[in-house]
């Protein structure tokens, strides 16, 4: 154990470095999964969080479901929009903060890297137990959690 750190804050900063580790791991996957469909990770994210909500959203509402800036998803959604695989919208509830939708080539550009992920993840997971997975998502959605609730606070 570090100096300074109690059991628990230093298993936790285990936990952290590794979480980044994953995170660049996971981005350069998922950028050669979709590659070929015009995509890469973020983009197939912004795809993935309106595929998921199942409706159009703004620019802020993607970002924050994915958990970056709103200019970072804006930059991303003016790309999309570009290449036809989004569109906007009026927003009724408010005329400068247009809505950002999926159009029938992001919807199938979505579904194509979903069908892929799905073969991609089993094949990672074998091997793996489901309730260490799953103890494992619990502790970081708790950890998760405790930004959400305090934004740019200590713990």
């Amino acid at each position: 154990m570090s100096k300074g750190h109690t059991a628990v804050g230093a298993r936790l900063t285990d936990l952290i470095l590794e979480t980044f580790r994953l995170n660049g791991a996971l981005l350069a996957a998922g950028d050669d999964l979709v590659r070929d469909l015009g995509l890469t990770s973020a983009r197939w994210q912004v795809l993935g969080a309106l595929a998921l909500e199942g409706r159009p959203l703004t620019v802020a509402q993607i970002g924050r479901r994915m958990g970056i800036s709103r200019q970072a998803v804006q930059r991303l959604v003016n790309d999309l929009v570009r290449e036809g695989h989004l569109a906007f919208e009026d927003n009724p509830d408010h005329r400068r903060s247009r809505l950002t939708a999926l159009t029938s080539k992001g919807r199938n550009a979505y579904d194509k890297a979903d069908a892929r992920q799905i073969d991609w993840v089993n094949a990672l997971g074998t091997g793996l137990a489901v309730r260490d997975v799953a103890a494992a998502v619990s502790v970081l959605k708790t950890v998760n959690g405790r930004f959400e609730r305090n934004p740019g606070e200590e713990a």
